[in-house]
């Protein structure tokens, strides 16, 4: 795989293809749980699927749009805020969802995917798109906390 490099003429960072893809398997609450991580130029794409299905989208802009207010975003390393989504994240469902619940569960799965991409690499500036397809439409805490861990084996 070749590393990823700026382009020239716009910072879009540019792949050869294929996309870059890591996955990660594992049980959550009995159920296996498979994740993939692609990342495209101009995107990153997670999904979380359970017995195969793939329900819903969701999209997180990373890039803040004030570029004065940048320094409040960049994620707290220090207490219990650092499992805190950053605030100026915006999680928008584009699929799915139906119940008020599983858009409520996705949207907060999708904020802190994004956030754990974000402190990964705070100059990242792709779109996030999140695919889901949980079984349940409620998790528990430890149910969520092994779930992000699939996805930060990915990255």
């Amino acid at each position: 795989m070749e590393p990823i490099m700026p382009s020239p003429d716009n910072n879009i960072p540019t792949t050869s293809y294929p996309a870059i893809t890591r996955q990660a398997a594992g049980y959550i609450d009995g159920i296996l749980t498979d994740v993939m991580y692609t990342s495209f130029s101009d995107k990153i794409m997670v999904t979380i699927t359970q017995r195969g299905r793939l329900a819903q989208w969701i999209n997180v802009p990373l890039d803040v749009s004030n570029p004065s207010a940048t320094d409040q975003y960049l994620p707290s390393t220090t207490g219990d805020d650092s499992l805190l989504p950053m605030i100026h994240l915006t999680p928008k469902t584009l699929l799915g969802g139906a119940t008020q619940e599983r858009e409520t569960l996705g949207q907060l799965y999708a904020a802190q995917i994004a956030s754990l991409i974000a402190s990964e690499n705070p100059q990242e500036k792709r779109t996030v798109v999140i695919g889901l397809g949980l079984s349940k439409v409620e998790a528990s805490r430890e149910d969520f906390y092994n779930t992000i861990d699939l996805v930060r084996k990915c990255l």
